[in-house]
């Protein structure tokens, strides 16, 4: 397949540690047109950005992950806002919350997410949203402050993909939409406008279906684009050809 975007990736994980220069160069041969590689602190979000330097078609999102948080400080938000104007940084992210595990405070991630969500309309760039068991606080904050961006790894309700839809933001799905026992991710991939989909692997994690279990990357949206294109009754090369296209409006990609 080919016009394979990845909106959301961390080929900076030590899980790729072993041959993360190997794979990436092999990407475009396989399809992939592009990448968001996303940071979760400052180390790995400049990580992101020398990543997209080094790889025409890898861009970099900066930002401190909700499990981050209580590294973040001030320090994290300067160190974040300079790197904001680098001309490979198309987002602010990944950033949002986490109550799933409950290590970090709901009220240090609240924080957190709102500095970012104050430098991404300071700056009038994206956000890149995590929200994890965390909905209504989740959709409180971005009611509140009305940033551009996705949620991705999309997990809630078709209903709150509305509220979603309403704020101009975009959903993204990955593996989850091909799980045996997915219920949410399919309801959503049938009801969300074309035009406001992206596609995401998150990888390392969250391996589709054929390959659950297994490190995940960015040729295997090919199965994620199967299934959700045989959910839209379209064939799997058009979606993929109008996610990328999302992808490129959404973070400024020509």
């Amino acid at each position: 397949m080919n016009n394979i975007f990845d909106s959301h990736a961390h080929y900076n994980d030590e899980q790729f540690d072993i041959d993360r220069d190997s794979l990436l160069a092999s990407l475009p041969e396989a399809g992939i047109v592009g990448i968001i590689n996303c940071g979760t602190d400052t180390a790995s979000s400049f990580a992101s950005l020398e990543m997209a330097e080094k790889y025409p078609f890898v861009y970099a999102a900066c930002g401190y992950h909700p499990e981050s948080a209580l590294e973040f400080y001030e320090a994290g938000l300067v160190d974040i806002e300079k790197m904001l104007s680098h001309p490979k940084c198309v987002a602010v992210g990944e950033i949002g919350l986490e109550y799933h595990y409950d290590f970090v405070p709901k009220d240090v991630q609240k924080y957190v997410f709102e500095k970012h969500l104050e430098l991404a309309v300071k700056y009038n760039m994206p956000v890149i949203v995590h929200d994890r068991e965390a909905h209504a606080d989740t959709m409180d904050l971005l009611k509140k402050y009305k940033p551009k961006g996705v949620l991705h790894c999309y997990s809630g309700s078709t209903e709150m993909a509305k509220e979603v839809l309403k704020l101009g933001m975009y959903i993204g799905l990955g593996g989850a939409v091909t799980f045996k026992n997915a219920v949410k991710p399919v309801e959503v991939a049938e009801m969300i406008p074309l035009d406001r989909l992206l596609l995401e692997t998150d990888c390392p994690y969250m391996a589709p279906v054929p390959m659950r279990g297994k490190r995940n990357n960015s040729e295997y949206i090919s199965y994620i684009a199967e299934k959700i294109a045989m959910i839209r009754e379209i064939e799997p090369d058009d979606l993929l050809s109008i996610t990328a296209e999302n992808t490129k409006r959404l973070f400024g990609i020509k």
